[in-house]
C-alpha cells in the first residue's frame, strides 16, 4: 500500500511505454490512458479480444481536456480554437479510444448519472448478458484536477487540510478524502479458470429515508440471493472520512453484521463518484486469492472463507448501491 500526505489521492501512473508510443500518450489525459490500459490487461486476463460491448460509468468525464478547452476559448477570445481538447473532453471519449484501437464496432456507451454511473453501466451489461451476448467489457472511473478540487472543496465536500491516507479513520472533521481511478472487468456468462468472482446481484436506490431503511433494503436484497446476513464473509464498505457518512456505514455494521469481517478502501483511492469500480476491483481480488490484507480491515473479526462478499456503498448519502460478489463453483 501507498502512504500519501496530500489533498487528494492521485491515480498511480503505469509505465506507459509499455502501451502506447509517446506521441500517442502526450494527447491524451490520464484517464483515456489509463482507462486504456486497464481494458487492454483485462481483455488479455479474460482471453478476448473484440467484446460483444464496450460500456463505461463516469461521473465527471475529461474533466482535464475540458478545463483546457475552456481556459484556451478565454484566453484567445474565442477565436483560433484548435478542436483537440474539445473532443477529448467529452464523457464517452474513453469508450471510444478503446473502441477506435481494437476496432471494435460493437454497443459502446457511457453513462454519466453521477453516484450511479458505473453502476448503471454494470446493470447495462448484466442486461445484455441475458440477452445473449458473451463477453462484455465495463469500467468505470473519474479524474480530478486541481481546480476541480479547490472548487469543490469551498462547498465543504472534500477535507480542508491535508492528511496521511492511512489515519484516514481517525480524523474526526467533516468532509471526504478526495480521489481518482479507473477500472475495468469484462463480464461473462461463461466460467473460465480466469474468472475472479461471480458478481451476483446488483441494487441501487436513491437518497434512503433514514438508516432504518438502508437496514431493510440489505436484508431485501440478501432474502432475494437466498442469503441471511450472517452468510456474508465479508462485508467492504465505503468509509470515505466523512464523519456523517461514516456513521451510516457503522450503524449498518453494528446492528446488521455485528460479527462479520469488514474492510473499507477509501483511504486506497480516495472519494469520487464511480469509487465503487476500485471497490469491485478490490473485491473481486480478494475472493480470487481468499484473503484480503490488515490495512483495509475495519475489525479485527476472521473468516474461514470468503464466497460471499458484499459491497456497499454510497456517495455523500445520495446514491447507495450494493454490489454481491460470490466464489466461483469449479
Amino acid at each position: 500500500m501507498l502512504i500519501y500526505e496530500d489533498d487528494y489521492l492521485k491515480s498511480v501512473k503505469p509505465n506507459y511505454k509499455d502501451f502506447m508510443k509517446p506521441i500517442e500518450a502526450r494527447r491524451m489525459s490520464k484517464t483515456v490512458k489509463n482507462g486504456i490500459i486497464c481494458s487492454q490487461i483485462a481483455m488479455q486476463q479474460a482471453e478476448i479480444t473484440i467484446p460483444d460491448a464496450i460500456i463505461f460509468g463516469t461521473g465527471l468525464g475529461i474533466v482535464s481536456d475540458t478545463e483546457k478547452f475552456l481556459e484556451k476559448m478565454l484566453i484567445d477570445k474565442e477565436q483560433f480554437l484548435t478542436p483537440t481538447s474539445f473532443i477529448q473532453s467529452t464523457h464517452n471519449t474513453v469508450a471510444g479510444q478503446i473502441a477506435g484501437r481494437i476496432k471494435c464496432h460493437n454497443y459502446n456507451f457511457t453513462y454519466v448519472n453521477r453516484g450511479f454511473s458505473f453502476e448503471s453501466a454494470i446493470l447495462d451489461a448484466m442486461m445484455h448478458l441475458k440477452e445473449g451476448k458473451k463477453n462484455i467489457l465495463v469500467g468505470g472511473g473519474d479524474e480530478i484536477t486541481d481546480h476541480y478540487y479547490h472548487i469543490i472543496k469551498k462547498t465543504g465536500l472534500w477535507k480542508q487540510n491535508t492528511l496521511q491516507n492511512t489515519d484516514l479513520l481517525n480524523h474526526d472533521t467533516p468532509g471526504a478524502l478526495c480521489g481518482e481511478a479507473v477500472s475495468f472487468f469484462v463480464l461473462s456468462d461463461d466460467i473460465k479458470q480466469e474468472t475472479y468472482a461471480e458478481l451476483k446481484d446488483l441494487k441501487m436506490f436513491y437518497k434512503p429515508k433514514n438508516v432504518f431503511e438502508i437496514q431493510n433494503t440489505i436484508t431485501d436484497f440478501l432474502k432475494q440471493n437466498n442469503l441471511q446476513n450472517s452468510d456474508i464473509d465479508l462485508i467492504i464498505t465505503g468509509h470515505s472520512g466523512n464523519k456523517t457518512d461514516d456513521e451510516i456505514y457503522d450503524t449498518v455494521l453494528s446492528s446488521e453484521f455485528p460479527e462479520t469481517p469488514s474492510a473499507y478502501y477509501k483511504h486506497l483511492c480516495g472519494e469520487f463518484q464511480t469509487a465503487s469500480a476500485f471497490a469491485l476491483w478490490l473485491g473481486a481480488n480478494i475472493i480470487k486469492i481468499q484473503e484480503f490484507p490488515d490495512f483495509i480491515k475495519l475489525n479485527d473479526k476472521t473468516s474461514k472463507k470468503l464466497n460471499n462478499v458484499l459491497i456497499y456503498n454510497h456517495y455523500f448519502n445520495i446514491n447507495h448501491s450494493l454490489m454481491l460478489l460470490k466464489k466461483v463453483e469449479s
